[in-house]
């Protein structure tokens, strides 16, 4: 995949902050999903207090449940862990690993946020901008916002709300099992997101794409220790 060089990630938190409003001005959540047929699902994983970042990309494909490609990319961030920052340490391992997925996804599902953040740049917005490709956060918890539950029964939804606004909804993906939290990161509107979500659902609370990028890349970081 192609991806557009943003800005450079050697900054302070301070600095990170600064640029989140700034690039937030640039997101576009407006947008309907058309095609969504292959989607990439996208995930990290490090060990507690190491440097070391493993991204994972799956690219997986609706109609049959089947994988079109599996790749991964490993690098060193000296950004620390900061609660509303999380891209600033993830994101460039995640960018490196994108630059060698060689089919083009329809869609990208990243584990985190997308405009469901304070600063409306959450992780899938942020990749987003550097991917330009519609992007949707899934998180497993909410960062942002307020909601009252959706149904217990699979595919209920509820909205996710900042004050008045509809920042994403929240999701329930498998019958009374915890729901996920989906956001629009960019390229795509809420509608959209929700649908790529619910596409990609396979009995499992999270949607496959996900789900198997968190499974293939702690596989490579377990290689990565061995």
């Amino acid at each position: 995949m192609k991806v557009r060089r943003l800005h450079s990630w050697d900054l302070s938190a301070g600095e990170a902050i600064a640029l989140q409003h700034e690039l937030a001005g640039q997101v576009n959540v407006a947008v309907p999903l058309g095609r969504c047929e292959l989607i990439a699902g996208a995930d990290v994983s490090y060990n507690r207090y190491s440097d070391v970042i493993y991204a994972g990309v799956v690219v997986w494909r609706a109609a049959d449940n089947t994988v079109i490609e599996r790749v991964s990319a490993v690098t060193e961030t000296h950004f620390p862990y900061v609660p509303g920052l999380l891209s600033f340490r993830e994101a460039p391992a995640l960018v490196e690993a994108f630059t060698k997925v060689e089919s083009q996804p329809d869609v990208v599902m990243l584990d985190g946020q997308g405009i469901a953040h304070p600063r409306r740049m959450g992780i899938a917005s942020h990749v987003g901008l550097w991917l330009e490709v519609p992007t949707v956060g899934c998180a497993k918890s909410r960062l942002y916002g307020k909601f009252e539950p959706p149904d217990p029964t699979a595919g209920s939804i509820s909205p996710l709300l900042a004050g008045k606004q509809v920042v994403g909804e929240v999701v329930r993906t498998k019958d009374r099992v915890n729901p996920v939290f989906v956001s629009p990161g960019h390229l795509i509107d809420t509608a959209g997101a929700v649908r790529a979500v619910l596409a990609g659902v396979r009995g499992y609370r999270l949607p496959e794409p996900t789900r198997l990028a968190h499974l293939y890349v702690n596989e490579e970081r377990r290689k990565g220790l061995g």
